[in-house]
């Protein structure tokens, strides 16, 4: 590899640090976090890199959006040191995530769209009834609540739970995502959402955003897949250059 390195065109740290407005100080650090292969020295002990370094970096900034900083730098360090199935398996990793958050925000998308809206006026219910109109079990009510799903208020003089109209919601949502095969520990940080936004209104367009950022990652692994081939496709005709 050093001589195909001597007979490419030698790069200082600023020219690859100029492309992508880093300071010359990032681009070393890259280089001592196994991100950019090591480079070579001169005589007078200046790094010197070559244009596969540019694509190095260039694949770096480039998975970052949609991996993460930490996750492109375990796949960058896995290919320079040769691991590049241990470099694949993290971006499968990846797509993985992302088919998961999908699967939920559709969950979360059709739970809101059957959910029938609890009118304001409507008064408190009791467990009878509310699990009654949920088709659940009472004892279902309680597990809902002791997971944080719900969070009634009790009868001061009798001490039964009742249900106001927030959390009929609330029960409602749980039950169409628990139809849908979610378990109460994901539910729980969807409700809580719900009751940050102060309904399912304000929600619907939280998810529009929620669709928007999956969509921008997607497009983020897909350039990050071209620019990391791109960097494979060039040590792959080094190795092949230096088998012949």
């Amino acid at each position: 590899m050093g001589r195909d390195l001597r007979d490419r065109e030698r790069l200082r740290p600023v020219d690859l640090a100029r492309e992508h407005g880093l300071s010359t100080q990032a681009v070393r650090n890259y280089e001592a976090d196994g991100i950019l292969p090591a480079a070579e020295r001169g005589p007078q002990g200046y790094r010197a890199y070559t244009p596969r370094h540019a694509l190095a970096l260039r694949a770096f900034l480039a998975l970052v959006p949609g991996h993460g900083h930490a996750t492109a730098t375990s796949i960058m360090e896995a290919v320079n040191r040769g691991a590049v199935e241990d470099a694949l398996r993290l971006i499968d990793e990846s797509h993985a995530q992302l088919l998961d958050d999908r699967r939920t925000l559709q969950a979360v998308t059709a739970a809101l769209r059957d959910l029938e809206p609890v009118p304001q006026e409507r008064g408190d219910l009791f467990v009878g009834p509310l699990s009654g109109k949920l088709g659940v079990r009472p004892a279902t009510l309680r597990k809902w609540e002791s997971a944080g799903l719900l969070r009634p208020d009790r009868d001061p003089r009798t001490g039964y739970r009742v249900y106001s109209a927030a959390d009929v919601r609330d029960a409602k949502l749980t039950r169409q995502l628990r139809r849908g095969g979610y378990p109460l520990a994901q539910i729980a940080p969807l409700i809580e959402q719900v009751r940050s936004a102060g309904g399912v209104v304000p929600l619907e367009s939280a998810l529009r955003g929620w669709h928007d950022r999956l969509a921008t990652r997607s497009r983020a692994l897909l350039s990050g897949a071209a620019a990391l081939d791109a960097y494979l496709a060039d040590l792959t005709e080094t190795t092949r250059k230096g088998s012949a």
